[in-house]
């Protein structure tokens, strides 16, 4: 490129260059782009048949604001991908909290739909259910077992009643056979004494 430079330096030299006249900058050099530039520099160079000539000290200028477009570039990819890579660490992040309060929700939910009994995790409409069966059929024993207490007791009743005639009938069973043997022992005690009196008489 130097050696370009140099044949185009020394063409001039020979020549006589035919001036062109410089197209006044419309665009702030500071905020231009490096197509702007590129036009700015191609405006204010001078042609000789139908190359440009350019002095070497607007192609150091455009090298150096090549070059610091590139490093500008380099460094807006470099800022691109950190900020990419904490965006990324960021939602890594957002995922793993995302997922732990998923879990932490589907354990809230398992824990309101569920009981522990015994050391077994049931569902409470089935626990519901459950004690639900238990207390009916405790009711229904209940009232099973009342009915056959309510059977033993008049049971019970009738027997005691039995027996309590039956002694009253022994009762009077002894107090009648009490009165006959008095009965009978003072026949008998008559009729020896007559005896008696007739064997004396």
């Amino acid at each position: 490129m130097r050696h370009f430079i140099i044949l185009v330096l020394s063409l001039l030299a020979s020549q006589p260059v035919l001036a062109q006249t410089a197209v006044p900058p419309t665009v702030d050099l500071q905020k231009a782009t490096l197509t702007e530039r590129f036009q700015i520099m191609k405006s204010k160079s001078e042609t000789y048949n139908e190359y440009k000539v350019i002095k070497e000290n607007v192609l150091d200028g455009v090298l150096k604001i090549v070059m610091d477009t590139i490093s500008g570039g380099k460094a807006q990819l470099h800022e691109s991908a950190s900020t990419i890579s904490r965006l990324e660490g960021e939602l890594k992040n957002t995922q793993e909290a995302l997922r732990q309060k998923e879990a932490s929700f589907q354990d809230l939910v398992y824990a309101s739909t569920h009981i522990s009994v015994i050391g077994i995790n049931v569902e409470k409409t089935t626990f519901l259910a459950i004690v639900t069966v238990i207390i009916i059929a405790l009711g229904l024993l209940l009232g099973v077992l009342t009915g056959k207490l309510k059977l033993v007791y008049s049971s019970i009743r009738e027997k005691i009643e039995l027996v309590n005639a039956t002694l009253c009938e022994l009762d009077e069973y002894k107090r009648k056979s009490l009165d006959k043997q008095t009965k009978l022992s003072r026949e008998l005690q008559n009729e020896r004494n007559k005896l008696m009196e007739l064997r004396r008489s």
